[in-house]
Order: C-alpha cells, then sequence, then structure tokens
C-alpha cells in the first residue's frame, strides 16, 4: 500500500506509469465548476490518510500541511518505518494494511474523515477497499473520500471495473462518501520520456484520443480541499481532470520542442502495442492494462471539459508542457 505504485487513482494507475518507466528505460452528479470551498475552521476533526507514503498520499500530506496542523493528521501505512519524516512533522503515524483489515480499526479510531487512496494491487482492489469501508464504519468515521476513476460508471477502461464495485459498495454500506473521480496523470506519459528520447519516438495505440490530464500535485490538492471543507461533502461525486486535453501525437510534438529532437508518435494497432510490450519484457497482464488503457483513451475515456478540477483547488491546472519541461530538468 505504501510502495511507489499505491496512489493508483487513475494514474494509470501508478502500476502503469512505473511500467511505462521501466519499458521505455529497460453516485450523484453534480457539477461544481465555480464552487468555493472554504476551510473548516469548527472544531478540528482527524483527517487519516491511507498509502500516505504513496506518492500521492506524500503529496496530500503537504497539502493538508498548508490548512490544518500536524496533530490532525493521521498517516495510515503498511509500513511504518518508511514514515520517520512525517512523524517529525508531528503527523501520527499508524499501521494500517488493506490485506489486513485487523489493523485497519486502530488506524481509523478518533478519525472523522478518511481519504481512501486505491490499492495498487489490481484484481485485488475489491476485498481491500471493502475492508477499508468496513472498519471505518465501525469506528464512526463520518465521511469516506474514495480516489475512483474518470467517468467510473461508464468508463471504457478496464481497470474502472474494479473502481465501479467499489463505488457501488460504498453506496450501499450507509457510510457518507464523496468520489474523486480522478482523471489521467500527466506523469504517466512523462516517466517515458527518457525511453522515448532513447528510442527517438513515443509509442502507443490511443489514436487521435483526447487525454485531459493533470499532475499529481492537483489531484492531491483536490483532495486535501474536500478534506478540510467546511461543506457538507456526503454523496457529492467529482470528475477531476485538466483544463487542457492532448492526443499522444500532440504530446510527441511538444517533448519534441523542448528537448529539440523530432520525437514522431507512432500510434499501433492495439494488438501489436501489446506484443511490443511483451516483447520489450513486460509480463502479459501489465502488457494488457497499457495497451487496454491507450485503446480507452482512443474511445474518449480519459476526456473531461468539465473543469471541476480546476474550480476544486482555484487555479488552472497544470500544462502539459509544464510537466514536461519539469522532467527534462530532472
Amino acid at each position: 500500500m505504501d510502495s511507489t505504485v499505491s496512489d493508483c487513482g487513475c494514474e494509470a494507475d501508478s502500476l502503469i506509469a512505473l511500467t511505462f518507466l521501466y519499458v521505455l528505460t529497460k453516485g450523484k452528479h453534480h457539477d461544481y465548476a465555480g464552487a468555493s470551498f472554504q476551510p473548516d475552521s469548527r472544531n478540528p476533526s482527524m483527517i487519516v490518510v491511507t498509502g500516505a507514503t504513496g506518492q500521492l498520499g506524500r503529496i496530500v500530506i503537504e497539502q493538508l500541511l498548508t490548512r490544518v496542523p500536524a496533530g490532525q493528521i493521521i498517516a495510515a501505512v503498511r509500513s511504518p518505518e518508511k514514515a520517520n519524516d512525517l512523524s517529525a512533522k508531528g503527523i501520527q503515524v499508524r499501521h494500517a494494511d488493506y490485506s489486513q483489515p485487523s489493523t485497519l480499526d486502530s488506524a481509523f479510531a478518533g478519525a472523522e474523515k478518511v481519504l481512501l487512496i486505491s490499492s495498487s494491487e489490481v484484481g485485488q482492489r475489491l476485498p481491500q477497499h471493502k475492508a477499508v469501508v468496513d472498519a471505518a464504519k465501525r469506528v464512526g468515521v463520518k465521511l469516506l473520500a474514495y480516489t475512483s476513476v474518470l467517468h467510473a460508471d461508464a468508463s471504457a477502461l478496464g481497470l474502472a471495473r474494479e473502481h465501479r464495485e467499489t463505488e457501488d459498495y460504498l453506496r450501499a454500506s450507509g457510510l457518507p462518501y464523496v468520489l474523486l473521480r480522478n482523471g489521467w496523470y500527466t506523469e504517466n506519459y512523462t516517466a517515458g520520456i527518457p525511453g522515448a528520447l532513447g528510442h527517438g519516438a513515443v509509442m502507443g495505440c490511443a489514436d487521435e484520443g483526447r487525454i485531459s490530464s493533470a499532475s499529481r500535485l492537483d489531484y492531491a490538492e483536490a483532495a486535501a480541499v474536500l478534506l478540510t471543507s467546511s461543506e457538507d461533502q456526503s454523496g457529492r461525486v467529482y470528475e477531476l481532470a485538466g483544463d487542457d486535453s492532448y492526443t499522444l501525437a500532440e504530446f510527441a510534438a511538444e517533448l519534441s520542442k523542448q528537448a529539440g529532437k523530432t520525437l514522431p508518435y507512432v500510434n499501433l494497432p492495439q494488438a501489436e502495442f501489446k506484443a511490443a510490450l511483451i516483447q520489450a519484457g513486460l509480463p502479459d497482464f501489465v502488457a494488457q492494462l497499457l495497451a487496454d488503457s491507450d485503446a480507452a483513451a482512443a474511445k474518449g475515456a480519459l476526456f473531461d471539459d468539465s473543469h471541476q478540477l480546476s474550480a476544486l483547488i482555484g487555479r488552472p491546472t497544470t500544462r502539459l508542457s509544464a510537466t514536461i519541461a519539469q522532467t527534462l530538468q530532472g
């Protein structure tokens, strides 16, 4: 839960971001656009962040620290020894393992709000998420925020199934919840920049599908805003995505511009892209996930123009060009 792939919302779920780097380097819908969210200045409440030493979890904690005292934050992690830096900041660190339900009640005890950052273990997510929901309900949590996937109820992404099932379980549980349906993380593609530079091309099977990605920071900030809001968030569903969208050909063009090197986008049939990934050394199931995600993007699964994310965080989402520049600068 607190490995480098522990913060899967729609971060390709982080698994995809990490494997791209490996290959190439060898509820209810509401429109909250324009909404204003005020921090809760009433009685302080304890906030649990699960997967707190993962990539998303750490940034959520950083964002929470700008809004509430460290003493109101609980970092729930699989390996507490990896969270010594959080303890040093005055944050409570508690042992919590999605696969060990007996650890969860004590991890959530005394908390008013819990952020469930979705598990990285594809195929095991539903039982793990159910364990978290059940524990949160037992100890009296007032709100559970879940990092789902963009348009989970209708998404063509193969990864969306477990998110849909988790959402259904939450609705049936009676536990107050809010869904953060995170869109694509720009880092899912920028993780492959070193390999693209080496191979001289950006490869995929997304065709001309538009991708409304945002940075990990953007999504983390949105979570922190909702967790500290004085408004009743129960039952709300947020479709979170970047303000701007791009095709992989446009991604390749921007990368070429900044790198000073021509890097065309090579669009392959889904089966050929999967085969190329397997040939590069990826396990079959990972190659399938990657190819499926690109194919779903071609059908519009990663596009959204509701601007709910920028409305939540009160600023434009991070542009693709900025994330590419940051990656190239190391």
